[in-house]
């Protein structure tokens, strides 16, 4: 049996996109060291990065930019996103599991229990891959934006960002639904 796995990152941030992964292992696949991405250092997930994509039957990846969340809110954003990692999948799966989101349109069994990232590989495994995709396209943003230091936060919103946000504006890379308060 193939059991995909999905799991977002960025939801919370103020600039840059949310990115989703789905992704899908051969039933016997176990590592002990694959958890939840917010539990593991980042050295750790940028070494299981390779490791979890060599072990993959099929990943995809999903991302919705700053434009479109503002547009149609952060958890509409976050379902496009998941529905655009799955529909990357080329494989089939025989059941799907989401980290506490409950989707439309899914014509396979699954379940979105809360900490699905804390109780499946496949899961904890999306998390990690979302992760350090996303880290890494905010560490290329950081060198366009270099006053927000998105290389050190990820666009999440720390006093030094906030700082910035204040001095120097939004950019077209912030969601400015999020960023208003703060300006």
């Amino acid at each position: 049996m193939l059991i995909a796995g999905i799991d977002e990152v960025g939801r919370g941030c103020l600039a840059g996109p949310v990115v989703t992964c789905a992704i899908v292992f051969k039933d016997d696949f176990f590592d002990e060291r694959i958890k939840d991405s917010k539990k593991l250092s980042k050295k750790m997930r940028e070494k299981l990065y390779p490791y979890i994509l060599e072990n993959a039957v099929s990943y995809g990846i999903g991302v919705v930019c700053p434009i479109i969340i503002d547009k149609i809110n952060i958890l509409n954003a976050v379902k496009q996103a998941m529905h655009l990692s799955l529909s990357r999948l080329n494989c089939s799966y025989d059941k799907l599991i989401v980290d506490a989101v409950a989707l439309n349109n899914i014509h396979k069994n699954y379940i979105h229990p809360f900490k699905a990232d804390d109780n499946y590989i496949q899961v904890s495994a999306a998390s990690i891959i979302a992760k350090v995709y996303r880290d890494k396209l905010m560490e290329h943003l950081a060198a366009i934006y270099p006053y927000y230091k998105w290389e050190k936060n990820a666009g999440y919103g720390t006093k030094e960002h906030i700082d910035a946000l204040k001095e120097y504006g939004i950019t077209e890379v912030h969601r400015k639904s999020f960023c208003r308060k703060f300006l």
